[in-house]
């Protein structure tokens, strides 16, 4: 079971993730007003010291639509991963495949409404032969809004939206410790591949925090979470 934690800004928050014991940490770029979103330079020096830990993988997290731009942090940051969060066309994902490097992995992030509904419904198969490698089931809010709303998906839409498609995916939206027995119905689905938090993996101060990533590892993965003194 894959883990990703979402929205570090600092060196020490990617430490603290990659000490609880995650896989992924996503660095936002693009996402206009967001809380935690980075310049690209800022991408690219966490970025560095995500590998520097030698256990966690830097994923960019965007809402951007421009191609190239994308295509420039991806290349000046060295990243492999990058995920798609917002309302982006297709086309967009056909030219990162295109024009990206060797291996990168397309993540595109499918959005819930509260009655079940998916907003990006209409293009789920054109993300799928654009050249998405997985796909990201979160959760809108009734405004609206979408990334980090907290807000937890149905767990039979968050199926009927898997039977719609073939690749591998990632659960998020309101994901924490309090409530994988909730999703039992999704994690014996044979293409789950993980999940995505981001407030569950906070703190009392707000920042990214290893006890509190680490108590999400424990209850989503079984496991003992936190790696020795990489969380220190």
């Amino acid at each position: 079971m894959l883990v990703k934690v979402c929205g570090a800004t600092t060196e020490a928050e990617v430490r603290a993730v990659a000490g609880a014991g995650t896989d992924l940490v996503g660095l936002w770029c693009g996402v206009q007003g967001g809380p935690h979103d980075l310049a690209a330079d800022e991408v690219a020096r966490l970025a560095g010291a995500a590998r520097r830990t030698g256990t966690v993988e830097p994923v960019l997290v965007t809402f951007g639509k421009d191609a190239g731009r994308l295509l420039s942090v991806v290349s000046e940051a060295g990243l492999s991963w990058v995920q798609l969060h917002g309302f982006q066309p297709p086309s967009l994902v056909r030219r990162l495949r295109r024009d990206g490097p060797p291996g990168l992995r397309i993540v595109k992030v499918l959005h819930l409404d509260p009655a079940g509904r998916c907003l990006q419904g209409p293009l789920v198969a054109a993300y799928e032969r654009a050249g998405a490698d997985l796909l990201l089931f979160d959760t809108a809010a009734a405004d609206g809004r979408i990334g980090s709303t907290g807000l937890s998906a149905d767990p039979a839409a968050v199926l009927d939206l898997a039977a719609r498609t073939t690749l591998p995916f990632l659960l998020a939206g309101g994901i924490g410790a309090h409530n994988r027995d909730d999703f039992e119905t999704v994690l014996d689905h044979p293409r789950l591949l993980g999940i995505d938090v981001d407030s569950a993996a906070r703190g009392p101060l707000g920042t990214l925090d290893a006890e509190a990533a680490s108590a999400v590892v424990r209850a989503w993965r079984g496991e003992r979470g936190v790696r020795g003194e990489a969380a220190a």
